[in-house]
């Protein structure tokens, strides 16, 4: 009697399972200090929720790996002692920090996670920033080109001192890309995996594209326009997404590593590429290089293409983004 009660559960599971209609499913978090947004559609949602559950424990494992706010991470542990001596890391963080110095060298400098060497100093929920004087000081810790890799031990050590380095830059972008290759993993085909102001998106939505829009940089319930795009990397970098102002200048997150201080050209910079890795890590190259010098540099790249926002609120496009005239 009991097993054939326990052979119906079973079959009642079962039939549950498999008549579960496919569908979208969506789950939003905080984690990496930001918001964390995927969309996914499943032939099966109890499948589709399984994989919602990895790409958030993903999500969760990078934020432990690489936070500089977490005194127990590797990146914490590479602040704190790779002026003195190397320190192995594992090979996913180690590879990160060599597609960050690749950045730093197609960008000519302008993305560098060094800049955390003067970053640091800057506390922007408490209206804290650093004086000329120990801008000046810390300036010296940032070049990208004193960071010292051993890719036989997977080691990171400083040429200098008083340097640190920060993945924020690229780091939610990468993280988009891990959700994308797990989604698939559990026979996702169409997806979106957004880390901020990073997304990736696989596939198209419902047989239509998705409309990724870039917010107006004073106002975000609005929108400067809206662009169709499936399967790509899709990064927005702005100075309205941490900052404070004092004495009439926005003091934001963006840092230029040649100044220490924040550029003040650009509102925002909307970079689309093959993958959120890539636009991450140009996005804020470009924010830094300026609109002019920004477009050219990417205009370089044919498999990127950028949208820039000026301080005047003059949009920008690549070529490849340029409206009809």
């Amino acid at each position: 009697m009991f097993a054939a009660a326990r052979m119906t559960l079973v079959l009642l599971s079962l039939f549950a399972v498999s008549s579960a209609r496919a569908d979208w499913v969506r789950r939003e978090e905080t984690i990496m200090g930001t918001r964390i947004y995927v969309e996914a559609w499943h032939d099966n949602p109890v499948q589709g929720e399984l994989a919602l559950d990895a790409v958030m424990a993903d999500m969760r494992r990078i934020d432990a790996l690489m936070s500089h706010y977490k005194p127990d991470s590797q990146i914490s542990l590479i602040n704190t002692r790779a002026a003195v001596e190397p320190v192995a890391v594992d090979p996913e963080l180690f590879e990160l920090i060599k597609t960050s110095i690749h950045f730093s060298q197609i960008t000519e400098g302008a993305f560098d996670i060094t800049y955390a060497s003067v970053g640091y100093l800057y506390d922007y929920p408490r209206h804290v920033h650093p004086t000329e004087a120990q801008i000046k000081a810390a300036l010296p810790g940032i070049n990208y080109k004193n960071l010292i890799l051993d890719a036989e031990h997977h080691s990171v050590k400083f040429g200098h001192e008083g340097m640190r380095i920060d993945l924020g830059g690229i780091a939610k972008g990468y993280a988009c890309d891990r959700g994308v290759e797990i989604l698939r993993r559990f026979g996702v085909a169409h997806a979106i995996v957004t880390a901020g102001g990073d997304s990736r998106l696989l596939g198209d939505r419902n047989g239509k594209p998705w409309n990724i829009g870039i917010r107006h940089p004073d106002d975000k319930n609005k929108v400067v326009l809206t662009m169709p795009l499936m399967d790509v990397g899709v990064s927005t970098s702005g100075d309205y997404e941490r900052y404070f102002e004092e004495g009439g200048v926005r003091y934001h997150h963006i840092i230029d590593p040649k100044t220490g201080e924040s550029p003040h050209e650009v509102r925002s910079v909307t970079i689309i590429g093959p993958t959120a890795t890539d636009t991450e890590g140009w996005s804020k190259g470009v924010f830094i290089k300026g609109p002019v010098e920004g477009i050219r540099l990417i205009e370089q790249h044919p498999e990127m293409d950028a949208v820039v926002v000026d301080k005047n609120g003059k949009v920008w496009y690549s070529k490849g983004l340029s409206p009809p005239r």
